[in-house]
C-alpha cells in the first residue's frame, strides 16, 4: 500500500476542524441553559381586552437586569391608554409564567432598535459581545419565540453559521423600485449578518450570541433588514439577518434608560 501524504494531511486537517465545530457545539447545551433566563417574551397587556396579553416579538435582558432589548418595529405601536394597555414582558421562571410591566425608555429606528425598561424586579442579563469580531463561517445560535406564546414560554434555539457581511440596503436596478425609506438607507448604510438558519416573526427581537460564551453579537431582525435588501423581489425569500450588537451599546449609555 502506497502511503499518499497529501491524502494524509488532507484528512487530518479535516479531523483538527472537526474537533474544534464539535468543541464548540458540545458546549452548545450548557449556554442555552445559561442564556433561556434572559430570554422574554415582549408585548402588551389590557385588563378589558380579550385575550388581555399580546404578543408582539421576543427580547433579552442586558445591563442592569431591568432593560430588555427589542426590535423598534416590535414596539411600534400606539398604547390604548383609555383602557390601560401597557407593554408587558413575559417570561417563565421557577415553573411558573410571569410577567411584569414595561416602560419604552428609547428607540434607535435606523438599526429598527428599542430598550424597555422593566417596572418591577430584575432579570439575568446577557452579556454584550464584541460584534466586530464575526467573522463569515462562525457558528452561532439565536433563541426566542418562533411562534409566540402560542406553546407556552418555553424559548426556542436555533443555531447558524454567517453566511455573509453585507450592507442593510443594497442598490436597485431601477428608479421604480426607490422609496423615501431605501434613498435613507442607501445614504446611511452599515452592515448586517446573514445567517444560514431560519429565523420567523416572532424571533424578531432575539439575541444572536455566541456558542462558547453566550456573549450577545447581533438582533435578529426578520422584517426591517429583509425589507430593504429584498425590495427588488416579489416574494420575500427564508433568508435571515440580524443586527450587529455594537449599535446596541450606544442606546445602553443613554441616561434616559437608567
Amino acid at each position: 500500500m502506497v502511503f499518499d501524504v497529501k491524502y494524509f494531511l488532507i484528512c487530518l486537517a479535516f479531523l483538527i476542524t472537526s474537533s474544534f465545530v464539535y468543541a464548540g457545539e458540545k458546549n452548545l447545551p450548557d449556554i442555552i441553559y445559561r442564556v433561556k433566563p434572559s430570554i422574554v417574551a415582549v408585548g402588551t397587556y389590557m385588563p378589558t381586552r380579550n385575550p388581555r396579553a399580546v404578543f408582539l416579538g421576543t427580547g433579552f435582558v442586558v445591563g442592569d437586569g431591568r432593560n430588555i432589548v427589542t426590535n423598534a418595529h416590535v414596539v411600534n405601536k400606539d398604547l390604548d391608554a383609555a383602557h390601560l394597555e401597557q407593554y408587558a414582558i413575559f417570561y417563565r421562571q421557577d415553573q411558573k409564567e410571569r410577567m411584569v410591566f414595561a416602560d419604552l425608555k428609547t428607540t434607535d429606528q435606523a438599526h429598527d432598535l428599542a430598550i424597555l425598561n422593566l417596572q418591577d424586579g430584575r432579570l439575568p442579563a446577557l452579556e454584550i459581545g464584541d460584534s466586530g469580531k464575526v467573522r463569515e463561517g462562525e457558528l452561532f445560535a439565536f433563541t426566542g419565540y418562533p411562534i409566540g406564546m402560542v406553546l407556552g414560554l418555553y424559548p426556542v434555539t436555533h443555531r447558524g453559521i454567517i453566511s455573509a457581511i453585507s450592507p442593510n440596503a443594497i442598490p436597485v436596478l431601477a428608479s421604480r423600485q426607490l422609496n423615501i425609506r431605501m434613498i435613507k438607507k442607501l445614504s446611511t448604510p452599515y452592515d448586517v449578518f446573514q445567517l444560514d438558519a431560519t429565523a420567523y416573526p416572532g424571533n424578531s427581537g432575539s439575541p444572536l450570541y455566541d456558542i462558547d460564551t453566550g456573549k450577545v453579537v447581533g438582533i435578529i431582525n426578520k422584517v426591517f433588514v429583509q425589507g430593504s435588501k429584498e425590495n427588488a423581489i416579489s416574494n420575500p425569500s427564508g433568508i435571515s439577518y440580524a443586527i450587529p450588537s455594537e449599535h446596541i451599546k450606544p442606546l445602553l449609555n443613554q441616561k434616559s434608560i437608567h
